[in-house]
């Protein structure tokens, strides 16, 4: 689906982008451990940024809801999990690292679905 190749590149360039907020904007005003977290973060939206282009991929080779499910687990994932820890990492909010599990629960999720759609339709 066209959607999940969209916003693939699209958190892939926000990716990078962050990337080098962190590296170029972040260092001197963030802790080692803060900066870390942030690192984390970008780290995990780039490959299911990835993931998501094989979302696109898959999705083409076999059309089915397997690889449309998978695509938004991995987006609420990017969200949740990624997302939580720019914050932490920006705020000191430490409640927030009780959330970051559930986006790590989507992603999980998004691979065995990718998996069993791929199974599946061959």
């Amino acid at each position: 689906m066209r959607i999940f190749f969209v916003l693939g590149a699209f958190f892939a360039f926000l990716g990078v982008a962050l990337g080098a907020f962190g590296a170029h904007g972040l260092r001197e005003r963030l802790s080692p451990e803060m900066l870390a977290i942030f690192e984390v973060g970008v780290r995990y939206q780039m490959y299911h940024a990835l993931a998501l282009l094989a979302v696109a991929w898959s999705a083409a080779q076999w059309p089915g809801t397997g690889a449309t499910l998978a695509g938004w687990l991995f987006v609420a994932g990017i969200v949740i999990f990624s997302g939580s820890l720019y914050i932490l990492s920006l705020s000191g909010v430490r409640w927030l690292g009780a959330v970051t599990p559930l986006g790590g629960l989507a992603f999980l999720a998004g691979w065995l679905c990718l998996a069993l759609h791929a199974w599946r339709s061959a």
